[in-house]
């Protein structure tokens, strides 16, 4: 009897924990997955959700993001440049796997694509931070900590010279 009776009390605890969860905290565990659009500040929009990339943060604006479009061969579509890599890099379904959400409402998430729930596919916060078109933020995880550092020795993308300062003659 008295087994039983701890059993229930457990059980009502548990469920009294759950129900009272905010849904952004139990959905924050969740994974999204989906079509992705790019957008032009290099978040993603995955169904109804905004996602942004955990770990990195992409410049937009200035030298290294505006809209000017400014280059010797001007691409079809103007955003920052880790936007436009993103829209190229991604084919299909993207697989991301929430983190936190922001106070904006975004999710911040490390997202795959080419993938399967059972295999992912290329992380693209790491692509973007190896091509040098984003920076890893302090938390991130230590692979883009130090494909940062590389990116920054061979002198990609941010870590280069500027190539809107190049003009055709």
């Amino acid at each position: 009897m008295r087994r039983g009776l701890a059993w229930f009390l457990g059980s009502l605890v548990l469920a009294l924990g759950i129900l009272t969860t905010p849904p952004a905290a139990r959905a924050y565990e969740a994974d999204i997955v989906g079509a992705a659009t790019v957008l032009s500040d290099g978040s993603l929009r995955i169904g109804g959700n905004i996602v942004r990339l955990y770990g990195i943060y992409i410049p937009f604006g200035g030298q290294y993001g505006g809209q000017t479009c400014q280059f010797i061969f001007n691409p079809a579509r103007c955003g920052s440049r880790a936007a436009l890599a993103l829209d190229t890099r991604i084919q299909g379904f993207v697989f991301c796997h929430s983190v936190n959400w922001n106070s904006d409402g975004s999710v911040s998430a490390i997202c795959h694509n080419r993938g399967t729930f059972y295999a992912p596919g290329e992380d693209l916060a790491a692509f973007l931070v190896g091509a040098g078109l984003a920076f890893a933020l302090p938390d991130a995880p230590f692979e883009y900590v130090a494909l940062e550092r590389v990116a920054q020795t061979r002198q990609l993308g941010l870590w280069g010279f500027s190539v809107d300062s190049i003009r055709r003659r």
